[in-house]
């Protein structure tokens, strides 16, 4: 990301479309939304990761001479426009919702205030970076939900779809609530713990589990991990470690970190069998590691099932998002300016939830004063204020019938969509990734229980400012009347 100009990195029609403005002379500024629809994976929420990605993205955007060359061999770009390209850079204005930060369907992550060519041209670019990082985000936060605050590794690199898909999904997985990676390049690049052990071909390059084992612990003698399913669990690998480790303790080189790793069979049997072992052998504080295909669910059923399994290392499921490959992130038009002011747009759509939210907006989150949950999300247009000191109702933008009165002095209300860029220039400093790693887990402790639960999540409501509501109303009755008088 850093190494590559990623200009090109968008979808062709954004380009056409790009010299259609030009040659008819519209560049008006104009704003977009970047937001999702759905939360994956069934989930209650979402996490919103990739901003640093986007703000790098957008520094470093410019055609140089060898993309000009390229775009001039398609036949379909006049020299004219070409010319434009060779001087471009990015003018406009992005405000976007920071890492980390708990998100929710139909609100803006990313607002793109800017001439239409240049909030045309990033669209692609955008979306490919939010979605794919909110997406293993949130995934890895369910599945460190699922471990009940023991430790879950990221140890998906080689099953990821590529190096890039493979390094910023660990980064994103990271932000979630994983304690390291097995990717050492994101731990390079990111400055996060870097994790693991050794694999089974570790074991089989020596004449017996047992040598393998010693060998292992002489060379690393502060962190003693032994995987111990190569062979035979329980008839082989368990009692070798236990030899290894009752060796270490009669040499006066105890570990600081030791213990064993399941990757195979029926974890919360063996695991539950392996405790019994080691905890006769005196060694009762011996980790207990488990790999193997786990996800939230998996890992959810393992502690259900009482297994004495307290770290987890979780690959494929999560830098994949198995179950649920794609964010769904959406890019839509919300206005246009007009001598000097926006006016706003709307899409249609027979689908109630397509319908777009128009207008130059913001979000606000609404808290329980009380417990400091979460009560409800506010879209609302940016010249709206509120004050605690008011009452609020809130009500459904679809069942307008279900209403919530909230007394002055009863919530608590935040702006969370943050300028990064202003004219142009970046107003914004990322955090680091663990930084941005414990703001999520304050994030996440303001959601209530049932919000987090696996399966059949609450659903916190994002509703509409009654000023934004009645304008979106006007523009569909506007719409109705239209096509009516056309028929």
């Amino acid at each position: 990301m850093t190494d590559q100009n990623l200009t090109l990195l968008t979808d062709f029609y954004e380009l056409t479309m790009m010299q259609g403005y030009f040659k008819n002379n519209t560049n008006e500024t104009v704003i977009f939304d970047a937001f999702y629809r759905n939360n994956p994976s069934g989930s209650g929420y979402a996490i919103c990761c990739g901003l640093q990605q986007v703000i790098e993205y957008v520094k470093n955007l410019h055609f140089d001479e060898e993309d000009i060359s390229y775009l001039r061999s398609l036949d379909m770009f006049d020299e004219d426009f070409l010319a434009y390209l060779k001087d471009f850079k990015f003018t406009g204005d992005i405000y976007a919702i920071p890492e980390g930060t708990v998100i929710f369907p139909m609100e803006p992550m990313v607002k793109v205030i800017a001439p239409i060519m240049e909030a045309q041209l990033v669209e692609t670019a955008i979306l490919n970076i939010l979605n794919h990082q909110s997406l293993i985000a949130t995934k890895a936060s369910r599945v460190c939900f699922a471990a009940r605050g023991e430790g879950v590794m990221e140890f998906g690199l080689r099953r990821a779809q590529g190096p890039d898909a493979g390094t910023l999904g660990a980064r994103a997985a990271v932000i979630g609530g994983c304690i390291g990676t097995s990717n050492v390049l994101c731990a390079k690049m990111f400055d996060v713990p870097a994790l693991g052990t050794h694999a089974h071909s570790w074991i089989m390059s020596f004449e017996d589990e047992l040598t393998a084992f010693r060998k292992y612990a002489a060379l690393y003698p502060d962190n003693v991990t032994l995987l111990v399913d190569t062979y035979d669990t329980l008839r082989s690998g368990v009692p070798n470690a236990i030899k290894v480790f009752k060796e270490l303790k009669e040499a006066g080189n105890m570990p600081a970190r030791y213990g064993i790793r399941l990757d195979s069979g029926d974890l919360a049997y063996l695991s539950k069998k392996a405790r019994r072992m080691m905890d006769e052998a005196g060694f009762t504080d011996a980790s207990i590691c488990a790999s193997s295909d786990l996800d939230e669910y998996l890992i959810d059923s393992l502690k259900t099932q009482g297994a004495a399994i307290n770290s987890w290392g979780v690959g494929t499921n999560l830098i994949t998002s198995k179950d649920c490959p794609a964010f769904g992130g959406v890019y839509k038009l919300a206005a246009v300016e007009k001598d000097g002011k926006f006016i706003p747009k709307i899409k249609l759509s027979e689908n109630q939830w397509k319908i777009t939210n128009p207008g130059n907006k913001t979000v606000y989150r609404i808290y329980e004063k009380e417990t400091g949950k979460i009560k409800a999300d506010l879209i609302a247009l940016v010249e709206e204020k509120y004050s605690e000191e008011n009452p609020l109702l809130l009500f459904d933008p679809i069942a307008t019938w279900k209403k919530t009165y909230l007394k002055p002095g009863s919530y608590t209300i935040r702006e969370i969509l943050k300028p990064v860029f202003l004219k142009g220039e970046c107003v914004y400093e990322s955090p680091t990734v663990m930084e941005i790693r414990s703001y999520c887990a304050g994030e996440l402790d303001t959601l209530w229980d049932e919000t987090r639960r696996l399966i059949n999540p609450h659903e916190v409501h994002v509703d509409l400012s009654h000023e934004l509501y009645h304008i979106k109303n006007q523009l569909l009755d506007s719409y109705n009347s239209r096509n009516h008088n056309e028929q």
